[in-house]
This record gives structure tokens, sequence and C-alpha cells, in this order.
């Protein structure tokens, strides 16, 4: 082995972290470009999309979580019908 100095073996691992650091970056970029299949929405997506839409604009100053209480119980009843 080549001997080295203090100063040169620092600059070498410096070097070693920021390719490192590079080929981490260069990973993460290309999973954020890799695009994901989206599932088709439920029946209960679906009938929440819809009757939430009707529900604020019967009720607009009412609260999002009663909003979603009576959505949610409007679903219970269609299911039981």
């Amino acid at each position: 082995m080549i001997p080295l100095d203090i100063d040169e073996a620092i600059r070498l691992l410096q070097e070693l972290k920021k390719l490192e650091t590079g080929a981490k970056k260069t990973v993460k970029s290309a999973k954020k470009t890799v695009k994901k299949v989206k599932r088709a929405p439920s029946a209960y997506n679906k009938f929440m999309k819809k009757e939430l839409a009707r529900l604020k604009k019967k009720h607009p100053r009412t609260k999002q979580t009663m909003l979603m209480k009576k959505a949610a119980r409007a679903w219970r009843s269609k299911k039981r019908k």
C-alpha cells in the first residue's frame, strides 16, 4: 500500500462521502419518477364523494366532521336496503 498523510486520507474520505450522498439522491429521484398505478375508487369512495358534495351544498356552514357522520349514516342506511 502507498502510505498517505493525514490530509490526503481526509480528502479521500470526503470525496467518498460526496459520492455516496450523490448516489443516494439519484436513487431517491429515480423512485419519485416511477408512477404508481392508482386503484379504482370503491363504491364507498364514489358514494362519499357525491354525498359530501350534496351535503356541503345543502349545509355550507356545517363542520366537516358532522358532514362525514351524516354521509356515513346515509351509506349504512343505503347498504341495508
